[in-house]
């Protein structure tokens, strides 16, 4: 909003925006909101209208950034497992990935279907609190694990 239309947005106005028109592929219909903000050449209030495709460029270097990590675990992961990936998909969680076609640019990208979690912005918290519950019967696996790469 600073670079391209000379406008301070608050962090709400930002968020609102991620979820009602933010996209990081290509939507079937462009959507636009009006956005309020102050003006940073007059210091006036200013209303703009925002596309969904001005929100694809504004994500488009943290997107690239997420990429390029996407790729490095999968370069650095046994081939084993990425066919177990490359068959079972990628799972995305965190509350970034309902950003409107992101699981579309991660398929596209990688060739590996992908598909969002349910309760995508809690199952990490979720999964922890169930395996911190079963700590005492875990801690020997996860022990063993460990001294088994010691070993290698």
């Amino acid at each position: 909003m600073r670079r391209k239309h000379n406008l301070l947005v608050g962090e709400r106005t930002a968020e609102e925006m991620k979820k009602q028109i933010g996209c990081v592929f290509p939507k079937e219909e462009e959507e636009t909101m009006d956005v309020k903000g102050r003006c940073l050449l007059t210091g006036l209030p200013k209303v703009v209208t925002v596309s969904s495709t001005e929100m694809m460029d504004a994500f488009e270097e943290p997107v690239e950034r997420i990429m390029e990590a996407i790729h490095s675990v999968l370069e650095r992961t046994p081939p084993e497992l990425v066919a177990d990936i490359s068959t079972n998909g990628i799972v995305m969680t965190g509350g970034g990935s309902l950003v409107s076609g992101f699981d579309k640019l991660v398929t596209a990208r990688t060739g590996i279907h992908a598909v969002i979690a349910e309760e995508a912005i809690s199952c990490v918290a979720l999964g922890t609190g169930k395996s911190l519950a079963d700590l005492n019967s875990l801690q020997d696996g996860t022990m063993n694990i460990s001294r088994r790469r010691q070993m290698n």
